[in-house]
């Protein structure tokens, strides 16, 4: 089975970028200046990575053209070197209409692009650290009301021998839930190989899942895993929430869930930047961010690049999970095989999932007039809300659910509390009929 060549001193590249902008609150040095014989030289160096990579060969003499045409207009004449990368990187973009095209100011992404220590697996460490510092990327998991599990990847990090196994312990999350949720809003890319690994876990082994074309390059092939320790997922509810910040290896994994029809995109259209790109080191202390290569998908044919993923749910970036949560526990009450235990559940999960969507607000003076004693319970109004006490128990507020005195107890997922004005109702999951307890 053949994999796709990660290209992963890129990714290592990138992430010392952050650390960079990360440190940009502390006092700096003088910003160092261009000479016209180093812009020369940078702007030589920037033509002749396109001349000799750029995944479009026809594209390649209108973007050298319009590079030197605004080298002869004056355009980048400039000593600052964040300004002269700043209109690279438009006129590259304007040009090709390609995300991934980007100058950046980096000395320090510079140095050990240009150092032998790269070669050898300085970056190596580095990534590892910041792979494993984030949980390779698999940075919350969590039971949903419904048992809905959630899982949320920020970057699609990759080590080899060791980001597998912290997958197979999310997948073994995942795989115990009623419907499940993957979150990548925000997320930026990453490699390949995880997205491969993550989209095995719903398809069928050993189906072709991207083609990648490099030039005149044999085409390499990814396909889904044939062995997957935590075991397949075929079938189950699957949502993945998708916003306008998810970009290249995040959206590969959500065009793979929308070509094989996996499940539901929740949120708004990606990003679109469909190819492979490398950074390379441009004296002095420059990284160019080029795209050398591009993803085929065997169902479109075609790749998402320019378009981004279209979600088939839409919702806010902000909504999207208690959008995806309500639609999921709606279709799991809705199934034939539930048990009436299952179902009661499922709708209770729903009344909350819907809340948060519709937020109810109930004026202060409202509010008060519910405040009495109910039998051994007291409801307070302080700070602004109400607050539950029972006997032994540590006091719990109580959050506005509905406009017709519903209330959920904070801390206690199986209990609601309904005020009436004259009575008391607890709620409780499964149970059909409500305590009812008298105002005192």
């Amino acid at each position: 089975m053949s994999t796709v060549p990660l290209n992963r001193f890129s990714a290592v590249l990138a992430i010392c970028c952050l650390i960079c902008a990360a440190t940009l609150a502390e006092p700096q040095p003088a910003q160092p200046q261009l000479s016209a014989a180093e812009r020369e030289a940078a702007l030589k160096g920037i033509v002749r990575a396109f001349e000799e990579k750029y995944v479009f060969p026809e594209m390649r003499p209108r973007i050298v053209e319009r590079l030197q045409a605004a080298e002869r207009s004056g355009r980048y004449k400039t000593d600052d070197p964040l300004v002269l990368a700043e209109r690279v990187t438009e006129d590259l973009k304007e040009v090709s209409r390609d995300k991934h095209l980007s100058l950046s100011f980096d000395p320090a992404g510079y140095a050990i692009a240009s150092s032998s220590e790269a070669e050898d697996g300085g970056e190596e460490a580095l990534w590892q650290r910041l792979a494993l510092r984030e949980h390779h990327g698999l940075t919350e998991m969590k039971v949903l009301g419904g048992n809905v599990r959630y899982l949320r990847i920020s970057r699609f990090d990759w080590l080899t021998d060791q980001t597998g196994a912290a997958y197979d312990e999310a997948m073994r999350f995942l795989r115990d839930g009623d419907a499940v949720i993957i979150d990548i809003r925000g997320n930026g890319g990453g490699a390949h190989a995880a997205v491969r690994y993550l989209v095995s876990h719903f398809m069928d082994p050993d189906v072709l899942e991207m083609t990648f074309l490099e030039g005149s390059e044999t085409p390499a092939q990814s396909r889904t895993l044939e062995h997957l320790p935590a075991g397949r997922m075929k079938g189950k509810p699957l949502y993945v929430l998708i916003d306008l910040s998810a970009a290249s290896a995040a959206e590969a994994f959500a065009y793979d869930v929308q070509q094989f029809k996996l499940g539901e995109l929740v949120g708004t259209k990606t990003v679109g930047a469909a190819n492979n790109n490398t950074l390379l080191p441009i004296a002095p202390n420059f990284i160019l961010s080029i795209s050398y290569g591009r993803p085929v998908h065997p169902i479109s044919k075609t790749n998402w690049e320019g378009v981004g993923v279209t979600p088939s749910i839409q919702a806010s970036s902000t909504q999207a999970l208690e959008v995806a949560h309500s639609v999921a526990l709606e279709r799991l009450i809705e199934k034939d095989d539930v048990s009436a235990e299952n179902r009661a559940e499922y709708a209770w999960a729903k009344v909350a999932a819907d809340a948060k969507l519709n937020p109810v607000t109930i004026p202060p003076a409202h509010l008060q007039r519910l405040a009495a004693r109910y039998g051994t319970m007291r409801v307070e109004y302080r700070d602004g809300t109400l607050w539950l006490t029972r006997p032994d128990r540590e006091p719990a507020r109580l959050l506005s659910m509905s406009v017709d005195g519903l209330f959920a107890v904070e801390r206690v997922d199986g209990l609601r509390v309904r005020l009436t004005g004259k009575t008391m109702e607890l709620l409780r999951v499964g149970v059909a009929k409500p305590q009812v307890v008298p105002r005192g």
